[in-house]
């Protein structure tokens, strides 16, 4: 059953007004309380398989991890991170566009960008679109945001062997009680965004 699944129709549809290298952009990480926001833009190469492709949250994480591998194999396709310390310096809104700025510099050969959302990065000079509620509609973005999440979730778990005892393997750095309870009880680490609500109140 197709339904509801990204397809390939609206990067078709730009392809046959001439563009040839088209990369959908999607984030992870704006929400949580910790950790980096991670961009990531995927190419999708002629002839690659997309059938399982759909948005990463509907996706468990071990089909994430194998279609990461798939992608990271047989598309073109970039990063791009912004660290929670920048993140308090300029804003989480502004952390996420740099970011994808990023991961756009990087893929020079693009010719026309897909960002799921309904804002897009300035100082970009190649046309891009904005879709809303990219990732059920575009596999561009969908591919995207596997990627970003798959990259997200490794750093995260990379900081919970540092401080296991806020639960960063279960939540992944967002607000669960958890996590509230345990910045409440032991205070913020290195790795907290210091501008975040329940953070703020305990630096």
């Amino acid at each position: 059953m197709t339904m509801n699944k990204p397809t390939y129709d609206i990067e078709l549809d730009i392809r046959n007004q001439g563009y040839k290298h088209i990369i959908g952009i999607d984030e992870a990480g704006r929400g949580p309380l910790m950790g980096p926001v991670v961009a990531a833009g995927v190419c999708i190469s002629d002839g690659f398989d997309t059938s399982e492709i759909n948005d990463s949250k509907k996706l468990s994480a071990k089909k994430r991890e194998y279609l990461y591998d798939k992608i990271t194999n047989e598309c073109d396709w970039e990063i791009g991170q912004v660290d929670e310390k920048l993140i308090d310096e300029i804003n989480i809104f502004q952390a996420t566009k740099l970011a994808m700025r990023q991961v756009i510099y990087k893929m020079y050969d693009a010719d026309f960008v897909l960002i799921d959302g309904n804002f897009l990065p300035e100082n970009i000079d190649i046309p891009e679109k904005c879709v809303i509620g990219g990732d059920n509609l575009s596999v561009s973005i969908a591919a995207a945001s596997i990627v970003a999440k798959v990259t997200r979730d490794r750093m995260i778990m990379s900081c919970h062997k540092e401080y296991p005892i806020y639960g960063w393997d279960r939540n992944k750095g967002y607000g669960t009680k958890e996590h509230m309870d345990a910045i409440a009880l032991y205070g913020p680490t290195i790795y907290h965004r210091k501008t975040f609500g329940g953070v703020r109140e305990y630096v």
